[in-house]
């Protein structure tokens, strides 16, 4: 693993214990923004572990996609999780009125969890190949 990947992967964690906080203190909208960043990160270290970097959202959604999703070597569901997020954030971020429930910011929370989980697990398990 990139030192690269461990830093984003570290990064990617903060952001969700931030998530939580923000949570636990009623800021949905900010919850849900945080939540999808700690996907964001964690893609981008799975990228940055094959040596991809990009520096537009659209981009790394993409090749994440492309390189873990398609083929098969994550669950696609992630993808889907990491697309649905952003527009959830998108919202959280930009919506005027009624922005993101508490329910919708857990949820993001619960996906962003499984996403560093599965990103950890395979960057752990590719580098224990590579050995």
């Amino acid at each position: 693993m990139t030192g690269e990947s461990v830093a984003l992967l570290q990064k990617s964690k903060a952001s969700l214990n931030a998530a939580r906080m923000l949570i636990e203190n009623g800021y949905f909208d900010f919850a849900a923004s945080r939540a999808y960043y700690a996907m964001f990160y964690a893609a981008e270290a799975l990228l940055a572990d094959i040596g991809q970097s990009y520096s537009k959202h659209a981009a790394v959604i993409a090749a994440f996609g492309r390189e873990f999703a398609k083929p098969g070597k994550l669950d696609p569901q992630l993808h889907r999780w990491l697309i649905d997020a952003q527009d959830l954030r998108n919202t959280g971020d930009y919506a005027v009125g009624p922005g993101i429930s508490a329910e919708e910011a857990q949820t993001i929370c619960e996906w962003a969890e499984k996403f560093i989980q599965a990103a950890e697990t395979y960057l752990a398990e590719k580098e224990s190949r590579d050995i």
